[in-house]
């Protein structure tokens, strides 16, 4: 499925990727229409599912969350829709994708301590292998690619 946009969408989408809680006016004036033609903009965007929702951006370590972690999953046989229920029932799992390859899942999780991710994995343990790489930072976060 392609989507062709012009350069007054591809600046509607950058303005609230950048800030999705600007208003209508402000993001009018931002890319020079207005406001009820930026309103008819945004809703055939989401219509179109080029824009699926709005959010807003957290910092987890103020919630408590002073570790994150990027976990490679390998279901034991017979174990991949488990594994996957499991991964999509923990709240600390805040991304999962399913991959090729060795491992079937990578997932980034948040965690409070050492102790709460060990009890996360040991509770993968009899379902999955897995291989985990604490995050000392994040040079790169999630972004809009080039448009």
């Amino acid at each position: 499925m392609e989507f062709l946009i012009d350069d007054i969408d591809r600046a509607i989408v950058t303005c609230l990727a950048q800030d999705a809680r600007l208003s209508l006016k402000v993001l009018s004036a931002r890319v020079g229409l207005t406001s009820p033609s930026t309103a008819e903009r945004l809703k055939r965007l989401e219509e179109r599912g080029i824009i699926q929702g709005y959010s807003a951006r957290v910092n987890l370590a103020a919630l408590g969350y002073t570790l994150q972690a990027l976990v490679r999953v390998k279901p034991l046989p017979g174990m991949l829709q488990k594994v996957e229920k499991y991964l999509q029932a923990m709240p600390q799992c805040i991304e999962c994708d399913k991959v090729t390859g060795e491992d079937c899942f990578v997932v980034r999780l948040v965690v409070k301590d050492i102790a709460q991710l060990d009890t996360l994995l040991d509770g993968l343990a009899e379902q999955a292998q897995s291989n985990t790489a604490i995050v000392k930072s994040s040079p790169v976060t999630r972004r809009l690619p080039a448009m």
